[in-house]
């Protein structure tokens, strides 16, 4: 991992941890300061103080946030906005767990990264070409397939 993605780093200064949420105690660091928010659990201080009623929050948190990413996983192949179910789940998961809070910002910046190169002029000339040079090779296909089979309707007009 390279210094600029890794949140766990500081300027050589250590920084105390809250036992209770495993995130920065007392606020945000040094290189997270107006950038991102901090790591750790977003519960409630009065379920953070109880430690048995913190688990029992988590693996509530975990069971709804794996039940909306199963149901992303479903409607990949089925009708439906399946990946943003699936990103959905992960933000339910990153209100409570660290390593799902890394991985969502981890993706949204590779989202802001492919959003900018989508930008660039040359690239979107590159795309705009492709896809004309597929819908000609599309309407090609159809005029073909029309010109040796024809058009059949599927119901009668004659009737």
């Amino acid at each position: 991992m390279n210094a600029e993605s890794d949140e766990r780093k500081t300027a050589g200064v250590p920084t105390p941890r809250d036992p209770a949420t495993g995130g920065v105690a007392g606020g945000v660091t040094g290189d997270q300061a107006g950038s991102e928010p901090e790591l750790g659990s977003k519960a409630p201080q009065f379920i953070k103080a109880s430690r048995a009623l913190h688990l029992s929050w988590q693996v509530a948190v975990f069971v709804v946030g794996l039940a909306v990413v199963v149901a992303g996983i479903i409607m990949l192949p089925l009708p439906g906005p399946g990946w943003l179910v699936i990103f959905g789940g992960m933000a339910i998961w990153a209100t409570e767990f660290v390593w799902a809070q890394l991985v969502l910002r981890w993706t949204k910046r590779k989202v802001t990264e492919a959003a900018q190169k989508a930008l660039d002029p040359k690239v979107r000339r590159r795309n705009i070409i492709l896809t004309v040079i597929g819908l000609v090779i599309i309407a090609v296909l159809v005029g073909i397939y029309v010109w040796k089979f024809g058009i059949v309707m599927p119901w009668k007009i004659n009737e």
